[in-house]
């Protein structure tokens, strides 16, 4: 379900909604604090999992605590995600030959990278489950489990989900001068 960046309003497919940068807005914050309606960016709605999905898609990640420009309005708690991902016997032979004789393993670099895309996407589900339109600090720790003739890689994301807001530019032009 989309949250409004604003008031925190839980919205469904009938509200009236626009997009405000990469923030929702509900139409009652978009007409009482006088943003004027985006072109062309008003959400179109799906089915559920349609809403659900652009919802979890526009959740902002990043390894930073603070924004230009944007004010964290409201801190909700940490959530992790974590995938673990194995690495098949033939990965593991070939990524041992480039280990001796020096290279880059490809295969391991593309376990790696969808084990990232995976768990960063879950990072995003678990901030839409607890109306987070942003996780802020994120982290990233890899470590390897297993041995003798299996491994897996497990990458655990940590951060903080929060509600931001962007301030609007004569607030900056204000604490600027």
């Amino acid at each position: 379900m989309a949250v409004c960046a604003y008031c925190g309003k839980k919205m469904d497919s009938d509200d009236e909604t626009a997009k405000v940068g990469n923030m929702l807005v509900c139409g009652d914050c978009r007409t009482t604090t006088g943003i004027p309606e985006p072109r062309n960016e008003k959400l179109e709605w799906g089915n559920e999992d349609t809403r659900r999905s652009r919802a979890v898609d526009a959740i902002i990640v990043t390894t930073e605590t603070m924004l230009d420009g944007i004010h964290v309005k409201k801190r909700l708690g940490v959530v992790t995600a974590e995938c673990a991902y194995g690495m098949n016997i033939f990965k593991d032979l070939f990524a041992g030959i480039r280990n001796i004789v020096g290279g880059r393993s490809e295969a391991v670099q593309k376990t790696m990278r969808d084990a990232r895309e995976t768990v960063l996407k879950e990072l995003k589900r678990e901030a839409h489950s607890v109306g987070a339109n942003a996780v802020i600090a994120v982290d990233l720790d890899y470590t390897q489990i297993g041995d003798k003739g299996w491994n897996m890689v497990l990458l655990i994301a940590s951060g903080t989900a929060v509600i931001i807001e962007e301030i609007p530019k004569t607030a900056l032009d204000e604490t600027e001068g």
